[in-house]
């Protein structure tokens, strides 16, 4: 089995862990692969096997890798679909922080997840991703998401006006700090802190959820992933920030924001002993009695 090991951040803390992954990978029989500027964060903590193999960016990445493993947290996951973008390539999120709804495996179920994977106990989850349609190249040849694209206010004096059109159809003008159109797996991301409500993920809904809006009887909408969102600023803001996951750029208020559903998803690998109701509730710490 052939695994691929990506992650943006290392440090000493992290060695004990990264070493029994290691260890458990090589008495696998893996063979490995690993991103080329986190191996460099790598070796000076740790003796790296010398037949492990290095790619640098989704064109040098094998395309019979089995899975890659995100090691870091949700926003490490969320920066490797750049690299597997529409391959059918699995990731695995290994959680090095806290939180990590994507990043589901904890740094103590290492062992676990690695056992399970080369037993073949576990399944793969295809996410819907989002598709800016327009403007075309805003972020080079990487204008899908994972999680959201977020139109957000370039000052922070006013409040930006944003209209929606949901099917070219006009859905209400929002007076806000900024807008979130998010994937049922960005339901848990920005969007749930803004007040949206949580998709499953296998729901066929995209959510649009206003940041901090003027008008307080202005709720979150879920509408059908079959559909096409426009939005368009207006008003005195000359520019305003887009963002898709992790990746921002500012443009013109003459340029409307075409989103769409990806023609493809991304793969995530989901362990037998974890289920999204589960997570949430540990991540959330729903029924977890705080008053102590």
């Amino acid at each position: 089995m052939k695994i691929a090991l990506f992650g943006k951040n290392f440090s000493g803390e992290r060695v004990p862990f990264f070493r029994m992954m290691l260890e458990s990978l090589v008495d696998a029989g893996a063979e490995l692969v690993m991103f080329q500027p986190y191996l460099k964060q790598v070796k000076p903590y740790l003796d790296l096997p010398e037949h492990i193999g290095v790619f640098k960016n989704h064109t040098d990445l094998p395309k019979d890798t089995d899975i890659l493993f995100s090691v870091g947290g949700d926003g490490t996951l969320l920066d490797t679909l750049p690299l597997v973008r529409n391959s059918g390539i699995p990731v695995l999120g290994i959680n090095m922080g806290r939180l990590g709804f994507l990043s589901s495996i904890s740094k103590q179920e290492i062992g676990q997840a690695i056992q399970s994977i080369f037993e073949k106990r576990y399944s793969i989850e295809t996410r819907s991703l989002l598709l800016l349609e327009s403007p075309e190249g805003l972020f080079m040849d990487i204008n899908y998401a994972l999680n959201e694209v977020t139109v957000f206010r370039k000052e922070a004096t006013s409040l930006i006006v944003i209209q929606v059109f949901v099917d070219d159809i006009f859905v209400n003008s929002y007076w806000a700090d900024g807008l979130i159109v998010a994937t049922p797996t960005g339901s848990t991301a920005y969007s749930l802190s803004a007040g949206g409500p949580i998709l499953v993920p296998s729901a066929c809904n995209f959510v649009i959820t206003p940041i901090a809006t003027h008008n307080l009887s202005v709720r979150p909408i879920v509408i059908p992933d079959k559909s096409i969102v426009r939005l368009r600023v207006v008003g005195r803001h000359t520019h305003f920030t887009v963002s898709m996951d992790s990746r921002i750029a500012v443009i013109d208020q003459s340029t409307d924001i075409v989103i769409q559903k990806a023609p493809f998803g991304m793969h995530l690998v989901k362990m037998e002993d974890k289920d999204f109701f589960g997570t949430i509730r540990e991540k959330l710490l729903w029924g977890l009695d705080v008053r102590n």
